[in-house]
């Protein structure tokens, strides 16, 4: 009896030990800068070369975001303007476009929302519309770099990540 009681202890202990396992940040380093990922976001396996890192976010009814960070160099993937521009024409009508540059010490960080139907899809190809769904991305003009970090999925998912975006990039660059 002894010996089935701790090895119930044993068990739950291992239980709990594996959730507070899931629930720390992760630390990513990208052209110099460390970001910790919000306890919520869960590290996944990037799907293209280009992304350093992917994650997802998972919403009410299990409805999931996915974060994405790109780094391409110096000069890479041109300005701000033109992955706004980009960003914005992945919708068949960005609504309530929010555009805002700030600067974080010497670096200056421009944060974009939008929301609408968004095309799904590579460069290429045929698109797959998603309603509702919404953008949040951060560009940090970075001294090796722009780091483009870009969240897709559904609005309310991706709104209720804004304040953990703005505070993941804060934290990287107030050090």
């Amino acid at each position: 009896m002894k010996i089935l009681f701790n090895l119930s202890l044993l068990v739950a202990s291992l239980s709990l030990l594996t959730v507070s396992v899931s629930l720390q940040a992760e630390s990513i380093e990208v052209a110099g800068y460390s970001f910790d990922s919000p306890s919520n976001w869960k590290s996944s396996t990037p799907t293209s070369k280009m992304r350093k890192a992917q994650f997802k976010v998972t919403g009410e009814e299990d409805k999931d975001a996915e974060v994405a960070f790109f780094y391409f160099g110096s000069g890479g993937a041109g300005g701000v303007k033109a992955n706004v521009d980009r960003w914005m024409s992945q919708f068949e009508e960005a609504k309530e476009r929010k555009i805002k540059t700030t600067t974080i010490g010497e670096t200056p960080v421009t944060y974009v929302q939008a929301h609408g139907t968004f095309l799904s899809g590579g460069f290429v190809g045929p698109k797959t519309p998603k309603p509702n769904f919404a953008l949040l991305a951060a560009i940090v003009e970075g001294k090796n770099g722009s780091i483009f970090i870009k969240m897709t999925g559904p609005k309310k998912t991706v709104e209720s990540q804004v304040s953990a975006m703005k505070k993941m990039v804060l934290d990287s660059l107030d050090k």
